[in-house]
């Protein structure tokens, strides 16, 4: 299994963006951008121009989380910026094909992401056309809540789906993730992983970048 992760700047210091993304990355493979809107999630975090923004900047590719209503709209934009990863809420996708092969006509990975009281077996058809699934393991919203082990069982079955597909597409987990609960998700079938108060809430966040790695790498 190849692990990569995907630290979260919802937890870096939002004043200082650029200077916390350069902290990872030497170490880390992409920079985990949670993009809310108050509505989709009951929180406000940043948009388009804040990651056009970062793009300039980031010399890690860009993973945006669009937990936002009408990703059919907006999804698009985030690739065609040039984030390289993009992914839509399935709960709030109205046309999911159409907006996936947007995002990859645009140049971009694209990502289905489901949230904990989810089931995952309604979406096995729509995996050719995702490069990933991202399995929530929060309520997403906020971070820094505690990582929700009931999701791990639908984790287990995602990997059957994906392996069953052709075992192409990236399983990615968020939420509550750190050097202990990584353990269990890499056990479980996912290999990549964000990771946002276990990162920027540490003294050291490139080191934690990397005892997350290992963590996880060490799962046979």
């Amino acid at each position: 299994m190849t692990v990569q992760i995907s630290p979260s700047l919802l937890a870096s210091d939002f004043a200082r963006l650029a200077d916390e993304a350069e902290r990872v990355s030497d170490v880390a493979d992409w920079l985990h951008v949670d993009v809310m809107d108050g509505h989709f999630v009951p929180n406000l975090t940043i948009g388009l121009p804040v990651v056009e923004a970062l793009l300039r900047h980031a010399r890690l590719p860009l993973d945006c989380h669009l937990m936002i209503e009408d990703p059919d709209r907006w999804a698009p934009s985030y690739a065609e910026a040039g984030a390289r990863n993009v992914t839509i809420h399935a709960e709030a996708a109205s046309a999911p094909v159409r907006t996936l092969r947007a995002i990859r006509a645009a140049g971009a990975r694209a990502g289905l992401a489901i949230n904990p009281a989810t089931p995952v077996e309604p979406y096995a058809d729509l995996l050719p056309e995702v490069d990933m699934l991202l399995l929530m393991t929060i309520d997403p919203g906020f971070g820094g809540q505690p990582f929700l082990d009931i999701v791990l069982p639908k984790l287990r079955r995602a990997r059957n789906l994906v392996q069953a597909a052709g075992g192409a597409v990236w399983l990615q987990v968020d939420g509550g993730v750190t050097d202990e609960t990584i353990v269990r998700c890499a056990e479980a079938g996912a290999d990549v992983f964000v990771a946002g108060s276990a990162v920027f809430g540490s003294a050291d966040p490139a080191a934690s970048v990397q005892a997350l790695r290992a963590a996880a790498a060490g799962v046979s």
